[in-house]
């Protein structure tokens, strides 16, 4: 599904299908290796299933807002638009499409939107967050795994400090449809897993 969805996206700018294999791979690779739990292909897909509505800079960011992504650093949302703005530049894409790309993939890093069309993207990328007991449960364990080289005390002081900062939020989603959607649900499983962590 992911594979063919890129290429559509990138057959509106570009009909060299060396170039757009040759991205896709990249893409693929990076979401594939060993220590993507969460942030995998599957992730990917899963905003194409959480997203009300699409256009070509949602798209892109769907594909390049976690491409570069190493636990024990601060800068990957910096590093994939920075990849994003490369990328794109291959693929004839118009400097609007991809100022605005990069933008909304850099508000990943605080989910602070400057539109509402960025809100929609930040919070279908939290979706996970409203997701039901079950799901949270494994999402926090695939979240532990890709942080396994901290030890426990490192790794859940520092989740407690991003639990509490959703929690102090007036509220975690930033559109009307996600906050519909999962806020309350949202606001119960993160309490629940601050309240577990011991330091």
């Amino acid at each position: 599904m992911l594979k063919n969805k890129f290429k559509i996206l990138c057959q509106n700018f570009i009909n060299d299908e060396n170039i757009i294999c040759q991205l896709w791979q990249e893409i693929e690779l990076a979401h594939s290796s060993e220590n993507r739990y969460y942030h995998s292909m599957k992730h990917l897909e899963q905003l194409y299933i959480e997203l009300p509505k699409f256009d070509i800079v949602t798209e892109f960011a769907i594909f390049y807002h976690d491409v570069i992504y190493d636990a024990s650093k601060s800068n990957n949302e910096k590093e994939s638009a920075k990849l994003c703005k490369k990328r794109l530049s291959h693929l004839n894409v118009p400097k609007k499409f991809i100022n605005e790309t990069t933008q909304l993939i850099l508000e990943t890093k605080t989910h602070e939107p400057t539109s509402p069309n960025n809100a929609l993207f930040l919070d279908a990328d939290l979706a996970i967050l409203g997701s039901s007991e079950k799901v949270y449960q494994t999402y926090i364990k695939s979240i532990r795994k890709e942080y396994a080289i901290y030890d426990d005390i490192t790794y859940e002081s520092g989740r407690k400090k991003v639990l509490k900062h959703f929690l102090e939020k007036p509220n975690i989603y930033q559109s009307a449809y996600f906050y519909d959607k999962y806020e309350k649900q949202a606001q119960q499983n993160i309490l629940i897993e601050y309240n577990s962590l011991i330091t």
